[in-house]
């Protein structure tokens, strides 16, 4: 069982899950850009035991926004010409929130 914990601490992907329970399964790699998610999958929290981090406060429509802007940036981080990145703007004051929450204002 040890090797188990052992091969999803070093998996490729990590498991978000909203308040809902939906399940968002992510390359590690692209997720890293979130300091929260970073320090949570480090050191001796459950989550980097597990390579699963449960957001209660985020609902699964705000974190498939996540989702897909964690692949955005991860396929555009080298790039100098980006596309704009859709973002509804029913879900502005939500994102806004949850982007404060995981860090995602205090990239550079």
């Amino acid at each position: 069982m040890a090797a188990h914990s052992s091969d999803t601490c070093n998996s490729k992907y990590v498991t978000l899950v909203s308040t809902e329970g939906f399940e968002y399964v992510v390359l590690r790699e692209a997720t890293l850009i979130s300091p929260t998610i970073k320090s949570m999958l480090r050191g001796q929290f459950s989550e980097a035991k597990t390579g699963r981090c449960v957001f209660p406060e985020i609902s699964g429509l705000v974190m498939e926004k996540i989702v897909e802007y964690f692949h955005y940036w991860y396929r555009n981080q080298d790039k100098t010409m980006v596309p704009d990145m859709e973002i509804p703007v029913d879900l502005c004051l939500e994102l806004l929130v949850a982007a404060d929450f995981l860090g995602l204002d205090k990239q550079t």
